[in-house]
């Protein structure tokens, strides 16, 4: 081997036995806050027809101030209707503020799962802004997806959870 590649590769050697070394010895590095598991509260429907003060939906309208989260405005601009209501709940001591959504079943279900994952990521989003975690759901209260935040790291850090039924459309587009 020539003198000056060996060289080349000594001098590099130290380095990369440094980020190795650093790597293993600050767990700190490597490791992060969790984020929390998804909401089990059950979804209530019934107050989509007969809310309670403390919840929004999407037929609550306060025009005095805009309330959050901010759905109204990407529910007006979703695409082939798919989200179809929401009931978004405050905070409480036991949990963050949460949001859940309900969709047209019919256009869910035409939907592959990178097009499912798309718009729970683009509204999980919208409602992190606001601080509310997000829960997807049809009309038969099966849960379909999740996008949970852990809001006490800056910046926030979720997770999005397809339920194993929705991964079977990654097959039908391949």
């Amino acid at each position: 081997m020539p003198k000056h590649k060996l060289l080349g590769c000594q001098t590099s050697l130290p380095l990369i036995l440094t980020i190795i070394t650093t790597l293993l010895v600050s767990p700190s590095l490597a490791q992060t806050t969790p984020v929390p598991t998804p909401s089990s509260a059950p979804l209530q429907l019934d107050l989509l027809t007969k809310p309670k003060d403390y919840v929004i939906t999407a037929n609550t309208i306060n025009l005095e101030k805009i309330a959050t989260p901010s759905l109204w405005w990407a529910q007006e601009n979703s695409e082939n209707k798919l989200l179809d209501n929401w009931i978004a709940y405050p905070a409480s001591a036991k949990e963050p503020a949460r949001a859940d959504l309900i969709v047209n079943q019919q256009i869910w279900s035409l939907l592959d799962y990178l097009e499912r994952y798309d718009f729970v990521n683009r509204l999980g989003s919208v409602a992190r802004k606001d601080g509310y975690n997000v829960r997807v759901f049809n009309y038969q209260q099966e849960l379909l997806a999740t996008y949970t935040c852990n809001f006490n790291t800056s910046p926030a850090l979720c997770s999005i959870q397809m339920n194993a039924q929705n991964k079977l459309g990654l097959l039908r587009s391949l």
